[in-house]
Formats: structure tokens, sequence, C-alpha cells
């Protein structure tokens, strides 16, 4: 069988372990590999798998070993595919065991998400090192047939259409997870930002639209904003609920489940796509505005097809979402954005579908990225 190490460093918040999770998974679960991933915090992988015991140092589940890293290894403990994410080097030992084995070691650099032109010409490009008689290759996820595509399990959205086609199942996820079921006619929103997000801004503008909002938080900051709302007021129709952190499959199920879906980073990003709904992206805040370029480059791929007023509802609310006031030109009116998007929701649940089915027309990352080792072979 063939073996497989992928070695993840914890940045910040969860989006590298939880994209490392899921590629372990699929590449186990479904690719017949034997996976070995390697954490340097092995307690943020069990937030988004309580079966995880954060304290061990080596423990199996669902078929993929995991590891808390280490700075000692043999020749024999090197794999056949070495994958490091988001250009976290394995360690210094591992590298040096990688020299001279035979067949060779296929290295491999899974980076970042971005929807820039770049990204097509800079795909599976060879990097030789400048030390070492190693070559490793860039892999790049994305948008278009000319790169590595995203993860998504074989049966992710024919789960998705069950969950979505059948109220029965979705009344006894709301049961489950608040305790009561949405009245009719309910908007539904899930919230999970970063920090600088303008959540009292945006539950203001849900009080204004006149209808029943309800807006549920997993914990963190837009959780704890509204729990301490909640126990002042209730913001007229708002009904806000707070969560526990959720698992990565759970979570998935409240994406599912709402009509409009605030997400941020890039493993929440990509599971909103997945949904088949309308959705705001909180992009990591980035030194020089360098956040705003791969934002404004996903807008341009996603607004494709779009008539102009739901273009311009999206780019607005997204950019309003992002604190607009950083850069000149870009609307920092997030009621009224809210507003226009929420009367363009017909039109953007019907192109968040299409969105989905396009993006599906692809391999899946994690198929992409072992037929890119089998190809390194010969």
């Amino acid at each position: 069988m063939e073996r497989w190490d992928i070695f993840c460093r914890v940045v910040d918040n969860y989006g590298d372990v939880g994209v490392s999770w899921r590629l372990a998974r699929s590449l186990a679960r479904e690719h017949g590999k034997a996976v070995r991933l390697w954490l340097d915090d092995v307690a943020v992988l069990a937030r988004l798998r309580p079966e995880v015991d954060g304290a061990r140092e080596s423990q199996v589940l669902e078929g993929v070993e995991i590891h808390r890293m280490r700075e000692t290894f043999a020749p024999s403990d090197i794999a056949d595919v070495v994958v490091e994410t988001f250009g976290c080097d394995p360690p210094q030992a591992y590298v040096q065991a990688m020299v001279g084995r035979v067949p060779a070691v296929r290295w491999i650099n899974l980076e970042y998400l971005s929807a820039e032109e770049w990204v097509e010409g800079s795909h599976k490009l060879p990097s030789p090192s400048p030390r070492l008689p190693l070559t490793k290759h860039y892999f790049f996820p994305g948008f278009t047939p000319r790169t590595g595509g995203l993860l998504r399990e074989h049966d992710l959205l024919a789960r998705r259409d069950a969950f979505q086609e059948e109220p029965g199942i979705q009344a006894n996820f709301w049961s489950g997870l608040v305790g009561a079921v949405p009245p009719g006619g309910a908007l539904k929103v899930s919230l999970f930002t970063y920090e600088k997000a303008p959540v009292e801004s945006f539950v203001d503008a849900c009080a204004r639209l006149g209808k029943p909002v309800w807006i549920v938080a997993p914990e963190g900051h837009a959780a704890t904003l509204l729990a301490s709302w909640s126990e002042r007021d209730r913001c007229g129709d708002v009904e806000m609920f707070v969560v526990p952190f959720l698992p990565q499959d759970r979570y998935d199920e409240l994406l599912w489940a709402c009509d409009v879906n605030f997400v941020r980073g890039e493993d929440s990003f990509v599971r909103a796509q997945w949904a088949g709904r309308p959705f705001a992206w909180h992009i990591y805040p980035q030194k020089e505005g360098a956040h705003w370029v791969k934002l404004t480059a996903f807008l341009k791929r996603y607004r494709a097809g779009l008539d102009p007023a739901s273009a311009a509802a999206v780019t607005a609310l997204w950019e309003a979402w992002n604190d607009g006031g950083e850069v000149p030109d870009v609307s920092t009116d997030l009621p009224g954005a809210w507003q226009a998007f929420v009367a363009r929701r017909e039109s953007l649940s019907a192109h968040a579908r299409a969105w989905s089915g396009r993006l599906q027309m692809q391999p899946d990352l994690a198929e992409a990225l072992v037929n890119h080792a089998s190809d390194l072979l010969k």
C-alpha cells in the first residue's frame, strides 16, 4: 500500500488543520492510501473532531494515523509521497532522510487556495532544493481545470441534496442544534467570522428586514458578541443562537440548512461553495491589504454569469463585510448592502447552485493529488 505523510503546522485558527484532516481522510478512505497526518498541535484537530485526544502522541481515526510532530526520523520512516501543507517544511531530520531513497520520494507543497490567474501557471512546477538532491512540486488548489480543484468527498453532494430536499431531516437538525425549528419564512443565517467583522451592524441590518431572521454562530468572535447582545434584548424579529464549536461534518449540515452563510478563511469558504447557498467570505486579513487582491480575484470568477444587479449586490456585501473603510472606493454601507443582497436572494441561490455544479465537473483535490503523484513516477 502506498504510504503518504502529510505535514501541517498550525499558523492561525483552524483552517490549516481543517484542510489537512479532510485531505488525509479522503486519501485513506477513498483512495486506499496509508496516511499519516503529522501535526504540531493535535489539540486543534480535537476541536474539529472530538474523538481525537489532543494529549496523545499517536492515534488512529477513520483509517488515518495522527501523530504529534517530532524531530527525529530514520530512513525507514519516510513515506512514498510527502505533502507539506501551506509551505510548512517537514522536520529537517525527515527531509535529510528523504535523500537517496529508492524509489525517490515524491515531495509536494500543497499551497493556499487562490483564484488569481498566476496560479494556473505555477501549478505543478518543480522546485529543486538549493542544498539537497531533492525536488518538490508546487500544487495549487483552485477553481479551474488548470489547477488542483477543491476538496470534495465522493458522496458529499449526494448527502447535501438528500439533506436539503427533506424538510423532516432539516427539522431534526434544527431541533438537535438549538432546540427549536425555524418559523416558516424565516431567513436562516450562519455566522463564522474573524475579529474585525462588523457583526453589530449586521444584526441591526437584520432587524430592519421586517421578517424573522435566525442567526446561528458557532463558538468564536461572532458568537461571543451575539451572546452578550441576546442577553440584553431580542433585536426585533432576530433570533440569535450561539452553538458549540461544531465538528466538521456537523458544520457542513449547518451550511446546508441555512439560507445564507458567512464564512471565513479557507476550509469553511470551500464548504460554503459546496453547500450551494449564497454566502459571504470574510477573508483572512494580510499586511498591506494583500487579501484584497485575492478577494477581488475570486469575485471576478464567482460573479461571472450573474445579472448586473445581483453581481453588484454580492460585491457590495463582501466589500462591506471585509471592512471596506481600509480601501478607497470600497463600499462600507453594510445595512444597505445586506438589504440588496437579501432582495436578490432568489437569483443568488440559483447562481450558488450552478457554481457548485460547475466546480463539481473538475476532479476533487485529493484525486488530483493522487494523479499527480502517479505522474511523478513516470
